[in-house]
């Protein structure tokens, strides 16, 4: 019974999946390639249809050993790069020219006919009771891939008699990439194999990048319940149904792994871990990113977090998607992304994760003032080429400034996302934001308030027009409080937006009433989404997200 109803679940998400754009055929299995771990006849015909003269070279200088031999080379650097490397990067041959490219991602621009009939070429399969093992024959559930190269796996569970952790279980003492005294699974070993695999019962997700046997730590795929863990339950099917109808979405699915993934190096640039995203951070960041596309610049957004829901990360994908934001018209939306952190010394991890994310060179600056006067790196920096500027809080006037002027004199256009997790009541942005505080407002911010980012920008859109000072028609704001550590009023939910008005006063700094504690996975997904905008009068007036306090 057990086994008819797990075949049924995979019965499920195959169908969906090949009627969405997938490849899928019974029997496919037997046309894995368990030592080299590739789908070889995607691979070929991936390479055959969007890259034909490479392909006729190749079968030139090698004729029918031309398949061997690319085969050959491309297991050698998934060995030698990781796979995430390789399939972003492409492959080079001997007698070729330039790259093979393995895969083709979305183009920010919709300009290039080419680009995007190879990216509609990319061929997505799934492929069922893979054998992928060189010692034995276990089969895994699934195994996804694009144009024949591997890049997921699952363990599927029917709910009806075991739960998500069996599947856990199974891949922790049953699928070990690294057999003892064996050669390594190439499928599973890290980083060469599958970039990411789930855990899947009817009723919730689990993943991981990194399978390491019995110490293998997966992390919660849920979307969050009514406030608590898991999945709400779903009238249609499964409640984990949204793993294959949203995330492995053939469009969703190219862009979490040209995008999202981020390969973070030691010190001797050995690959120590990969970063996916959980879903409350794509669900965050894939909101956000299409309300911009929608309203357009001048907007204002909170989003809240819990501690350990990832919020660094978050803003790092926010910065780098907002620098590359294209319109309709293919315009860029933003010159620049102005990151501001409330801690006197840059967070080394958000720098670290800014730098990781964006992957080309030159277009990240670090406002330090190492190298001179920091209005003058600023200056600098927001009037280049640089797609992201980071400073800290105590830097924020001197932004401010450059930002005015830029905008008044250029046109140009900015988007300011502030990470609040932590506030001061001291340095030149305090006694900005005092120099426009009422008296009673004075009196609280002694008690006890403190002073961020976000105060500081709605002081700045309440403050009158003086001769010389431009309001900032051009900035569009995004502004992350961390829900364990911000001492505001959360901000309202998405479905509590408030209708546009003007900015009559400053927001009161006030404590947040009581210890809300921490906040576990569904919560944490919940709150890690939940978007607003506020007028700048109307911000920190204890309004509660929708189900309850925050």
């Amino acid at each position: 019974m057990s086994l008819h109803k797990e075949v049924q679940f995979e019965n499920d998400i195959c169908a969906h999946l090949a009627a969405h754009g997938w490849l899928y055929a019974e029997g496919d299995a037997t046309a894995y390639d368990r030592a080299r771990a590739l789908f070889p006849a995607d691979l070929i015909a991936w390479v055959q249809a969007t890259q034909p003269k490479a392909w006729e070279t190749l079968t030139r200088n090698h004729g029918a050993s031309a398949e061997t031999v690319l085969l050959d080379r491309i297991r050698k650097q998934l060995d030698d790069r990781g796979t995430l490397d390789v399939l972003r990067r492409g492959v080079e041959l001997v007698g070729l020219r330039q790259s093979l490219a393995l895969a083709q991602f979305r183009p920010a621009l919709a300009m290039n006919a080419e680009l995007q009939a190879r990216y509609a070429a990319n061929r997505l399969r799934v492929v069922r009771q893979v054998r992928y093992s060189l010692h034995n024959e276990n089969a895994l559930d699934l195994v996804l891939f694009v144009n024949g190269l591997p890049v997921a796996t699952a363990e599927l569970k029917s709910q009806f008699t075991q739960r998500v952790d069996d599947a856990v279980d199974q891949y922790r003492f049953d699928r070990h990439p690294r057999p003892k005294g064996q050669a390594p699974e190439p499928l599973l070993d890290f980083p060469r194999g599958a970039l990411v695999h789930f855990a899947v019962s009817n009723e919730a997700v689990r993943m991981t990048t990194r399978l390491e046997g019995a110490a293998t730590r997966f992390l919660p795929f849920d979307q969050g319940d009514r406030g608590g863990a898991g999945n709400p339950v779903n009238p249609d099917g499964h409640r984990s149904a949204y793993l294959w109808e949203r995330i492995w979405a053939r469009e969703s699915w190219l862009e979490i792994l040209g995008r999202y993934l981020v390969t973070q190096r030691d010190s001797k640039k050995n690959i120590r871990s990969i970063i996916f995203p959980r879903y409350h951070q794509l669900d965050c960041t894939r909101q956000l990113v299409a309300t911009v596309l929608a309203e357009g610049p001048g907007q204002k957004y909170l989003i809240q977090h819990s501690a350990g829901s990832g919020k660094t990360n978050s803003i790092a994908w926010t910065a780098h998607f907002l620098s590359e934001l294209h319109d309709a018209a293919n315009a860029k939306l933003f010159d620049s992304v102005l990151m501001i952190s409330d801690r006197n010394v840059l967070d080394a991890q958000l720098q670290e994760a800014i730098f990781d994310f964006q992957r080309t060179v030159g277009v990240v600056a670090v406002i330090t003032g190492d190298s001179g006067s920091k209005s003058a790196e600023l200056a600098a920096a927001l009037s280049g080429d640089r797609k992201i500027v980071v400073c800290t809080i105590q830097t924020f006037p001197f932004a401010m400034k450059a930002v005015q002027e830029l905008t008044a004199t250029q046109g140009k256009r900015f988007a300011v996302i502030a990470d609040e997790a932590h506030s001061s009541q001291t340095g030149t942005a305090a006694a900005r934001l005092k120099e426009v505080l009422s008296a009673d407002e004075l009196k609280e911010l002694e008690d006890g308030g403190e002073i961020g980012a976000e105060d500081l920008l709605a002081a700045q859109d309440g403050r009158p027009c003086q001769p010389g000072r431009h309001h900032l028609r051009g900035l569009h704001r995004h502004a992350q409080g961390q829900d364990a550590g911000a001492l505001r009023t959360p901000p309202a939910p998405a479905a509590a937006r408030r209708p546009r008005q003007p900015a009559r006063r400053l927001p009161r700094l006030r404590h947040a009433p009581g210890d809300r504690g921490r906040l576990h996975p569904g919560r944490a997904a919940q709150l890690h989404a939940l978007q607003a905008r506020l007028p700048a009068g109307q911000r920190g007036q204890g309004v509660r997200p929708a189900g309850g306090r925050a």
